[in-house]
């Protein structure tokens, strides 16, 4: 069963996190991904699109897969459908980044397993703007 951290809890994720590694962000403006991304932008998070079929979004050139990223990241925020999840958990486990957030309507009961098996925290099928503005 997938158990999400308290709302509190987010916020405070969200409070000292900087870095947002986005899965699957669009370079289309009026898809979700986009939205929510130039929103947590416009907020001050430092955002790293990770999409090998655009090469910039939102003025950051954009790189093919987690492993690309150089640094650290705080928060691997998944825009991909959920059969996708176990893959892309599995790219984060090897990136060793904080917290694996997959959007609103994505889910996987595998994938959390296997992260949270790791001791890594986890939330699925929630917005992080929604929690970002809702919290701060």
């Amino acid at each position: 069963m997938i158990e999400n951290p308290s709302r509190e809890e987010m916020g405070q994720i969200l409070k000292k996190s900087k870095r947002i590694a986005v899965v699957g962000l669009s370079n289309n403006p009026e898809r979700t991904s986009y939205m929510v991304s130039k929103a947590m932008q416009d907020n001050g998070y430092e955002i790293i699109p990770v999409n090998p079929a655009v090469s910039e979004v939102l003025g950051v050139k954009a790189v093919k897969a987690l492993k690309d990223i150089e640094g650290h990241v705080d928060i691997v925020n998944v825009f991909r459908r959920s059969e996708f999840l176990p893959e892309i958990a599995k790219e984060f486990a090897e990136i060793d980044a904080d917290i694996f957030w997959a959007q609103l309507g994505v889910e996987n009961e595998e994938a959390y397993d296997y992260l949270k098996e790791k001791g890594y925290t986890v939330i699925m099928d929630r917005c992080i703007k929604v929690e970002h503005a809702l919290t701060k």
